[in-house]
Formats: structure tokens, C-alpha cells, sequence
């Protein structure tokens, strides 16, 4: 009687980095919660800011693709990533900002006097934006994106470039962190975060990061 034939196993795919890049300063960068609202374009520092995190992504050696959410800011942000590693800036509708609804373009300072300001800054988890998207909808939305850019690009880093929340809610998911704790992750404007999507899961390579040295500790 003729033996079964075992089947192979599957592999595992092979691990890839993001690069989450917030895109750099606008006008009304700390003053107004622009949201999705359209021609908001880079400050004259955003450009700058840009340029730098350019040759910083550069400089890694390693970066395959460029994706952007479809808002102008993060695009024009990664227009010279792009051109750097020459490469086309691929338009991800997942990469996109919150939806902050009825609270779109306001001031941060009229915001803060809200009496739900609190629960966005302690218990974003419980919090919906009026006419607007949640929290716990954001994170899941920007999680599924980057699973399925990871899928796209086994052993590869790309680069995705996207908003602060966005990012600091993948910061948290990664990181196993309660999204009612994720505004104490900061992202600065033209920041670099890296992290590794593995077979065992993500790890986080590096947050926040503005300076010169861009390691991720990889060999």
C-alpha cells in the first residue's frame, strides 16, 4: 500500500518594516483640527521638514515603496521621499486622517473648553466624533491598511506617510497599548516610526524619531 505523500509546510512570510511618516507642518499645524478638509498644503518648514526626512529614509537604503494617505499635506510630504528613492507615491485611501465630523476645522482652543475634551484625551475608546468616525474605527482602519501593504510586501520596507492619530493608534495596536492610552504617544510633524511585521507579531523598531541617525537596529 503506497504511503501519503506529506505536504510541504508553508513558509512563513518574510517580515517587513513600515515606515510611518507623519506628514510635515502645515499652517494650521497645533492651532486648528483640519481633518479631512481639502488644500491644506506644507508651510514653507513642512517643505523643509520633508526634504530631511528624504534623505533620512535615503540614507536606510532599504525602502521599496512610498504610500500616502490621499490628503495634499501627506502627499507633498511624500513627493521628495518618492524622488529620493525613486520611486511613485502610491495613494492609500486607509492612510487617511480621522474624520473628526462636525469638529472638522476648528480651533484647538475652542476644543479644549469642550466638556468632551476629556474623554478624547482619556477615553478616546468611548468617543465618536459628532458626524464623525471613532477612535476604536480609526485604529481598526489604519491596522487593516498596514496589514494589507505588510501582505503586498513581504520582506520588503515601505514607506507609509499619514496623520498623528493615525499613526499613534498604530503605534498602540502594535505595542498591545488600550487605545484610551494612546495620546500619551507623540508624533511629531515629519517624524519617523518604525515597525517590524513579523510572523510573531509587530515590534516596534523606533517612535517619534526626528534626529539625524535613522539605525533600526537591523542587520
Amino acid at each position: 500500500m503506497a504511503k501519503k505523500k506529506s505536504s510541504p509546510k508553508s513558509e512563513s512570510p518574510k517580515p517587513t518594516v513600515v515606515l510611518l511618516v507623519r506628514h510635515g507642518k502645515t499652517p494650521t499645524t497645533g492651532d486648528k483640527l483640519p481633518g479631512r478638509a481639502p488644500n491644506l498644503h506644507l508651510a514653507e518648514l513642512g517643505v523643509q521638514q520633508a526634504e530631511r526626512a528624504a534623505a533620512r529614509i535615503k540614507s536606510l537604503d532599504r525602502a521599496t515603496a512610498v504610500y500616502a494617505s490621499p490628503m495634499e499635506r501627506t502627499q507633498e510630504t511624500a513627493a521628495p521621499i518618492a524622488k529620493a528613492l525613486k520611486r511613485k507615491v502610491r495613494i492609500e485611501e486607509g492612510l487617511i486622517e480621522c474624520d473628526f465630523g462636525q469638529w472638522t476645522g476648528r480651533k484647538l482652543s475652542e476644543l479644549r473648553k469642550l466638556p468632551e475634551w476629556k474623554a478624547v484625551q482619556r477615553y478616546p475608546s468611548s468617543f465618536r466624533f459628532p458626524k464623525g468616525e471613532s477612535f476604536p474605527e480609526m485604529q481598526t482602519r489604519m491596522v487593516g491598511t498596514l496589514h494589507k501593504l505588510v501582505a503586498k510586501h513581504p520582506g520588503e520596507t515601505i514607506v507609509a506617510v499619514s496623520h498623528a492619530d493615525t499613526i499613534k493608534a498604530a503605534i498602540a495596536d502594535a505595542m498591545g497599548t488600550h487605545l484610551d492610552l494612546f495620546q500619551r504617544i507623540v508624533v511629531s510633524p515629519c517624524s519617523i516610526t518604525a515597525i517590524f511585521y513579523g510572523a510573531e507579531g509587530p515590534a516596534v523598531l523606533t517612535v517619534n524619531s526626528t534626529g539625524d541617525d535613522l539605525s533600526l537596529g537591523l542587520s
